[in-house]
């Protein structure tokens, strides 16, 4: 744009010189062409000749100056120094007027011919000032869009290709330890999750198994009313000694580390008052089992390990017998009337009991709940039988034996919807505990 610019000033420059020689009788035939030249061809090769002063305008070389500085300034203001950019270039049209009509004796088409033979004085504007204002215009607002459209998309989205390499690995690496980071802690969660999901699956199961535990315990307390006045409140009654009187606990045994077995029994067969209960589980017809046979003492069986029981109570009379073992150092201890009578150790030690077997009154097994022999048969009644899973006190035992407390066994408790009769075995209501107490 400047070498337009300087082409005006040209123009303005030349038009001053004619006027002034129009003054002075310019030479018949003259005539002047406006041609744009570069502003450094104007102060090194061609310099402009000088115009006198009239009424205290500046020289041509300060009003130059003035000019160029405005232009630049009409560049930065863009809009605002449009509106001067008009004023000015109507001025010059004035001027150019003034200097086309200086020679009115050259032929209506000798300048407009001359134009034709030289440069493009405008170079690609077109000459019409109206046409270049509005040229300049366009060319300026287009610059500005294009201007506001880069920054929009430099603030908008900048773009990685453009960053440095360095740069751009160091983003890389914090994007790849981002991601890291972000998958490690989800893998954590869903670990925690998982663990979560087990344990309160497993807590669930528990506390479904302690509630069925104890609807079932309701169950039966509700259910034993029917035959006696309480569920605990009988007494089974074995008369023979033949090989199908039994009674069978419906419940099993968990796995035992100890236990205790508490009942309440009278007989006065002889020799020996056979089989009190016995425990059987596959592979182990005698994994617990209470008898007396023959003229043998009362005799405790673990896993088929034996313990004589300084026990006596072939009276016809009834008796309390407690009996405690644990696996740790297989000892055990037996009570007879709330007393200890007797106590040992090495019985199957270390050895625990077997869960899922079969629980049977008054026969010792062969098999797995059967195979009974006669000879080895429980003569006589029992009751209250329970069984816990741990040794109870010594103080337990006594307070059980002496009526003053009742403690169902937590594994195996003694009531009449728990236990059934075969084979001509009878229940009976059994006499008070106090009564029982009497009779020894």
């Amino acid at each position: 744009m400047l070498p337009v610019v300087a082409g005006l000033l040209l123009a303005v420059a030349a038009g001053g010189r004619g006027s002034a020689a129009g003054d002075q009788e310019s030479p018949p035939g003259s005539r002047f062409v406006c041609t744009s030249l570069p502003l450094d061809a104007a102060g090194a090769g061609c310099p402009l000749p000088p115009v006198p002063m009239q009424g205290g305008a500046l020289p041509p070389e300060e009003e130059l100056k003035a000019t160029v500085l405005q232009l630049r300034e009409t560049v930065l203001q863009q809009k605002e120094t449009i509106g001067s950019q008009r004023e000015a270039i109507r001025e010059l049209t004035g001027k150019l007027s003034r200097c086309e009509s200086a020679d009115g004796k050259s032929a209506p088409g000798t300048w407009k011919k001359e134009l034709g033979k030289g440069k493009d004085t405008m170079g690609d504007l077109p000459r019409d000032p109206a046409q270049v204002i509005d040229q300049l215009s366009r060319t300026m607002q287009t610059l500005k869009d294009r201007l506001e459209s880069l920054e929009h998309q430099l603030r908008a989205n900048v773009s990685y290709a453009a960053l440095p390499n360095d740069l751009r690995e160091m983003l890389q690496r914090r994007l790849g330890d981002l991601e890291r980071q972000l998958l490690s802690k989800v893998a954590e969660l869903e670990d925690e999750k998982s663990l979560l999901h087990n344990e309160t699956s497993a807590h669930r199961q528990k506390t479904e198994t302690a509630l069925n535990a104890l609807l079932e315990r309701v169950s039966e307390l509700e259910k034993g009313n029917s035959a006696f006045k309480s569920p605990d409140e009988f007494k089974v009654s074995l008369p023979l000694r033949t090989n199908y009187l039994y009674g069978k606990i419906k419940k099993t045994l968990p796995e035992l580390y100890a236990f205790t077995v508490c009942l309440w029994l009278r007989s006065s067969a002889s020799p020996g008052i056979g089989t009190p209960f016995s425990y059987a589980v596959p592979g182990q017809a005698n994994e617990i089992v209470l008898i007396e046979w023959g003229n043998n003492p009362i005799e405790l069986l673990i896993n088929d390990k034996v313990a004589q029981l300084p026990l006596f109570i072939s009276d016809g009379k009834w008796h309390h017998i407690c009996i405690t073992w644990t696996t740790r150092d297989g000892m055990w201890e037996a009570f007879q009337d709330g007393e200890k009578l007797g106590t040992g150790e090495n019985l199957a030690p270390w050895h625990p009991i077997k869960p899922g077997g079969v629980l049977i009154l008054g026969q010792e097994q062969d098999t797995v709940g059967g195979r009974f022999d006669a000879t080895q048969a429980f003569v006589g009644e029992m009751s209250q039988f329970n069984i816990w899973d741990r040794v109870l006190k010594a103080e337990d035992i006594m307070n059980i034996a002496n009526c003053s407390t009742n403690m169902p066994g937590n594994i195996i408790p003694w009531v009449d919807n728990n236990v059934d009769v075969f084979g001509g075995a009878t229940k009976w209501p059994v006499e008070t505990c106090e009564e029982r107490l009497l009779d020894l």
